[in-house]
Protein backbone atom coordinates (compact mmCIF):
# COMPACT_ATOMS: atom_id res chain seq x y z
CA UNK A 1 0.00 0.00 0.00
CA UNK A 2 1.04 3.14 -0.83
CA UNK A 3 -0.17 7.30 -0.45
CA UNK A 4 -0.39 8.13 -4.11
CA UNK A 5 -2.48 6.04 -6.48
CA UNK A 6 -0.84 3.90 -9.45
CA UNK A 7 -2.02 4.11 -12.75
CA UNK A 8 -4.95 1.89 -13.99
CA UNK A 9 -4.61 -1.93 -13.96
CA UNK A 10 -4.69 -3.59 -17.36
CA UNK A 11 -6.85 -6.18 -15.95
CA UNK A 12 -7.03 -8.75 -19.32
CA UNK A 13 -3.47 -8.39 -19.54
CA UNK A 14 -2.70 -9.99 -16.62
CA UNK A 15 -4.82 -12.85 -17.26
CA UNK A 16 -3.43 -15.98 -18.77
CA UNK A 17 -3.65 -16.27 -22.84
CA UNK A 18 -6.44 -18.89 -23.22
CA UNK A 19 -8.70 -17.41 -20.46
CA UNK A 20 -8.02 -13.90 -21.90
CA UNK A 21 -9.16 -15.75 -25.62
CA UNK A 22 -12.59 -16.77 -24.05
CA UNK A 23 -13.35 -14.28 -22.23
CA UNK A 24 -12.66 -11.19 -24.40
CA UNK A 25 -15.64 -11.75 -26.20
CA UNK A 26 -18.01 -11.32 -23.12
CA UNK A 27 -16.47 -8.15 -22.08
CA UNK A 28 -17.34 -4.61 -22.22
CA UNK A 29 -13.75 -2.34 -23.31
CA UNK A 30 -14.85 0.36 -21.10
CA UNK A 31 -16.13 -1.37 -18.13
CA UNK A 32 -13.03 -3.57 -16.97
CA UNK A 33 -10.81 0.11 -17.80
CA UNK A 34 -13.05 1.56 -15.18
CA UNK A 35 -13.03 -1.67 -13.16
CA UNK A 36 -8.95 -1.46 -13.67
CA UNK A 37 -8.66 1.97 -12.54
CA UNK A 38 -10.56 1.44 -9.66
CA UNK A 39 -8.66 -1.45 -8.74
CA UNK A 40 -5.59 -0.11 -8.93
CA UNK A 41 -6.68 3.00 -6.88
CA UNK A 42 -7.73 0.62 -3.91
CA UNK A 43 -4.69 -1.50 -4.16
CA UNK A 44 -2.54 1.75 -4.07
CA UNK A 45 -3.84 3.90 -0.97
CA UNK A 46 -6.09 1.03 0.93
CA UNK A 47 -5.17 -2.29 2.62
CA UNK A 48 -6.74 -5.13 0.13
CA UNK A 49 -7.14 -8.69 -0.29
CA UNK A 50 -5.82 -10.97 -2.04
CA UNK A 51 -2.29 -9.79 -2.61
CA UNK A 52 -1.73 -8.34 -6.19
CA UNK A 53 0.31 -10.96 -7.46
CA UNK A 54 -2.71 -13.73 -6.37
CA UNK A 55 -5.65 -11.53 -7.80
CA UNK A 56 -6.36 -14.06 -10.83
CA UNK A 57 -4.48 -17.03 -8.80
CA UNK A 58 -7.64 -19.22 -9.75
CA UNK A 59 -7.55 -18.35 -13.74
CA UNK A 60 -3.85 -19.52 -13.25
CA UNK A 61 -4.40 -22.58 -11.79
CA UNK A 62 -7.09 -23.76 -13.97
CA UNK A 63 -7.41 -23.29 -17.45
CA UNK A 64 -10.99 -23.18 -19.60
CA UNK A 65 -9.88 -26.34 -21.53
CA UNK A 66 -9.54 -28.17 -18.46
CA UNK A 67 -12.11 -26.93 -16.37
CA UNK A 68 -14.64 -29.13 -15.14
CA UNK A 69 -16.00 -27.74 -12.09
CA UNK A 70 -16.84 -24.01 -10.78
CA UNK A 71 -17.34 -23.18 -7.02
CA UNK A 72 -18.49 -19.71 -6.80
CA UNK A 73 -17.80 -17.70 -3.47
CA UNK A 74 -19.06 -14.07 -2.91
CA UNK A 75 -15.88 -11.99 -2.16
CA UNK A 76 -12.39 -12.98 -0.60
CA UNK A 77 -11.66 -13.23 2.95
CA UNK A 78 -11.03 -9.99 4.76
CA UNK A 79 -8.26 -10.70 6.67
CA UNK A 80 -5.14 -10.54 6.67
CA UNK A 81 -3.31 -13.70 5.98
CA UNK A 82 -6.71 -15.26 4.76
CA UNK A 83 -7.28 -14.88 0.69
CA UNK A 84 -4.89 -16.26 -2.14
CA UNK A 85 -7.58 -15.83 -4.94
CA UNK A 86 -9.08 -18.88 -4.73
CA UNK A 87 -12.60 -19.14 -3.34
CA UNK A 88 -12.94 -20.73 -0.14
CA UNK A 89 -9.70 -21.61 0.20
CA UNK A 90 -6.93 -20.31 2.63
CA UNK A 91 -2.82 -21.10 2.62
CA UNK A 92 -1.64 -23.75 4.88
CA UNK A 93 -0.83 -22.93 8.41
CA UNK A 94 -4.04 -20.52 8.33
CA UNK A 95 -6.97 -21.74 10.23
CA UNK A 96 -9.83 -23.27 8.78
CA UNK A 97 -12.58 -20.43 8.33
CA UNK A 98 -15.89 -21.68 9.66
CA UNK A 99 -17.76 -21.99 5.88
CA UNK A 100 -14.83 -23.84 4.59
CA UNK A 101 -15.48 -26.55 7.95
CA UNK A 102 -19.01 -26.77 7.10
CA UNK A 103 -17.42 -27.52 3.40
CA UNK A 104 -15.51 -30.33 4.46
CA UNK A 105 -17.95 -31.54 6.96
CA UNK A 106 -19.89 -32.20 3.72
CA UNK A 107 -17.16 -33.64 1.90
CA UNK A 108 -16.55 -36.10 4.87
CA UNK A 109 -20.12 -37.35 5.01
CA UNK A 110 -20.53 -37.67 0.87
CA UNK A 111 -18.02 -39.59 0.15
CA UNK A 112 -16.51 -40.97 3.64
CA UNK A 113 -13.06 -38.94 3.24
CA UNK A 114 -11.28 -37.85 6.38
CA UNK A 115 -11.40 -34.10 7.07
CA UNK A 116 -8.19 -32.13 6.17
CA UNK A 117 -6.49 -30.05 8.55
CA UNK A 118 -5.34 -27.51 6.01
CA UNK A 119 -7.56 -24.94 4.16
CA UNK A 120 -5.46 -24.86 1.19
CA UNK A 121 -7.65 -26.03 -1.84
CA UNK A 122 -5.21 -25.61 -4.69
CA UNK A 123 -5.17 -29.46 -5.17
CA UNK A 124 -9.03 -28.76 -6.38
CA UNK A 125 -8.01 -26.15 -8.59
CA UNK A 126 -4.86 -28.13 -10.10
CA UNK A 127 -7.46 -30.49 -11.26
CA UNK A 128 -10.03 -28.41 -13.15
CA UNK A 129 -12.00 -26.90 -10.42
CA UNK A 130 -12.12 -23.31 -10.70
CA UNK A 131 -12.95 -21.85 -7.24
CA UNK A 132 -13.58 -17.82 -8.35
CA UNK A 133 -15.83 -15.19 -6.52
CA UNK A 134 -17.79 -13.00 -8.05
CA UNK A 135 -15.82 -9.82 -6.72
CA UNK A 136 -12.39 -10.72 -6.63
CA UNK A 137 -10.70 -8.10 -4.48
CA UNK A 138 -12.00 -6.92 -0.82
CA UNK A 139 -10.71 -4.03 1.46
CA UNK A 140 -9.28 -5.31 4.63
CA UNK A 141 -11.97 -5.70 7.66
CA UNK A 142 -14.89 -4.59 5.20
CA UNK A 143 -16.89 -7.29 3.63
CA UNK A 144 -18.74 -6.68 0.16
CA UNK A 145 -16.67 -3.23 0.12
CA UNK A 146 -15.69 -4.37 -3.16
CA UNK A 147 -19.19 -4.90 -4.45
CA UNK A 148 -21.36 -2.95 -7.17
CA UNK A 149 -17.31 -1.77 -8.18
CA UNK A 150 -17.42 -3.62 -11.70
CA UNK A 151 -16.29 -7.40 -10.74
CA UNK A 152 -19.46 -8.98 -11.62
CA UNK A 153 -19.66 -8.21 -14.88
CA UNK A 154 -16.42 -9.48 -15.35
CA UNK A 155 -17.18 -12.76 -13.31
CA UNK A 156 -20.28 -12.84 -14.97
CA UNK A 157 -17.88 -13.17 -18.39
CA UNK A 158 -16.19 -15.80 -17.03
CA UNK A 159 -19.64 -17.93 -16.78
CA UNK A 160 -20.71 -17.22 -19.86
CA UNK A 161 -17.03 -18.21 -21.39
CA UNK A 162 -17.44 -21.63 -19.56
CA UNK A 163 -21.09 -21.95 -20.57
CA UNK A 164 -20.02 -21.44 -24.24
CA UNK A 165 -17.59 -24.45 -23.75
CA UNK A 166 -18.22 -27.69 -25.41
CA UNK A 167 -17.30 -30.45 -22.84
CA UNK A 168 -19.31 -30.57 -19.49
CA UNK A 169 -18.91 -28.42 -17.00
CA UNK A 170 -20.93 -29.23 -13.25
CA UNK A 171 -21.67 -25.60 -11.83
CA UNK A 172 -21.33 -26.00 -7.73
CA UNK A 173 -23.97 -22.83 -6.55
CA UNK A 174 -24.28 -22.30 -2.78
CA UNK A 175 -26.19 -19.39 -1.84
CA UNK A 176 -28.58 -17.26 -2.58
CA UNK A 177 -26.01 -14.97 -4.28
CA UNK A 178 -24.64 -17.63 -6.08
CA UNK A 179 -27.64 -19.35 -7.24
CA UNK A 180 -28.84 -16.06 -9.11
CA UNK A 181 -25.63 -17.03 -11.55
CA UNK A 182 -27.63 -19.81 -13.10
CA UNK A 183 -29.69 -17.72 -15.91
CA UNK A 184 -26.04 -17.60 -17.39
CA UNK A 185 -26.05 -21.09 -17.53
CA UNK A 186 -27.94 -22.04 -20.80
CA UNK A 187 -25.34 -24.70 -22.63
CA UNK A 188 -27.79 -28.53 -21.84
CA UNK A 189 -24.29 -30.08 -22.03
CA UNK A 190 -23.33 -28.28 -18.51
CA UNK A 191 -25.23 -29.57 -15.10
CA UNK A 192 -25.91 -27.00 -12.44
CA UNK A 193 -26.01 -28.14 -8.60
CA UNK A 194 -27.95 -25.49 -6.22
CA UNK A 195 -27.54 -25.80 -2.43
CA UNK A 196 -27.36 -23.20 0.68
CA UNK A 197 -24.49 -21.33 1.60
CA UNK A 198 -22.12 -23.53 3.74
CA UNK A 199 -22.22 -20.72 5.82
CA UNK A 200 -22.76 -21.46 9.56
CA UNK A 201 -25.15 -18.52 9.61
CA UNK A 202 -27.29 -20.70 7.36
CA UNK A 203 -28.44 -23.81 9.67
CA UNK A 204 -30.25 -25.38 6.60
CA UNK A 205 -29.57 -25.54 2.58
CA UNK A 206 -26.01 -26.88 2.61
CA UNK A 207 -25.41 -29.65 4.96
CA UNK A 208 -26.95 -32.97 3.27
CA UNK A 209 -27.14 -31.57 -0.49
CA UNK A 210 -24.14 -34.20 -1.12
CA UNK A 211 -22.60 -31.80 -3.97
CA UNK A 212 -19.01 -33.71 -4.32
CA UNK A 213 -20.80 -37.08 -5.29
CA UNK A 214 -22.95 -35.41 -7.94
CA UNK A 215 -20.45 -33.49 -9.37
CA UNK A 216 -18.47 -36.81 -9.63
CA UNK A 217 -21.56 -38.07 -11.06
CA UNK A 218 -22.55 -35.74 -13.75
CA UNK A 219 -18.68 -35.30 -14.98
CA UNK A 220 -18.26 -39.64 -15.20
CA UNK A 221 -22.06 -39.37 -17.27
CA UNK A 222 -20.57 -37.72 -19.50
CA UNK A 223 -17.31 -39.22 -19.96
CA UNK A 224 -15.07 -36.99 -17.61
CA UNK A 225 -12.65 -38.15 -15.37
CA UNK A 226 -14.11 -37.75 -11.85
CA UNK A 227 -12.28 -35.12 -9.19
CA UNK A 228 -10.24 -36.56 -6.15
CA UNK A 229 -11.85 -34.34 -3.61
CA UNK A 230 -9.91 -35.93 -0.84
CA UNK A 231 -7.72 -33.35 0.67
CA UNK A 232 -6.81 -35.51 3.98
CA UNK A 233 -3.55 -36.25 2.66
CA UNK A 234 -2.80 -32.30 3.25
Amino acid sequence: MTDTPSAALDLPGLLPPTWLAVLTPHLDPAATAALGAFVAEEYATRTVFPPLPDLFAAYRLCAPEDCRVLILGQDPYHKAGQAHGLSFSVRDGVRVPPSLRNVYKELSEDLGVPVSKSGNLTPWASQGVLLLNAVLTVREATPNSHAGKGWEAFTDATIRALDALDHRVVFLLWGGYARKKRELITNPAHVVLEAGHPSPMNPRGFLGCRPFSAANKALVDAGLPAVEWDLSAR
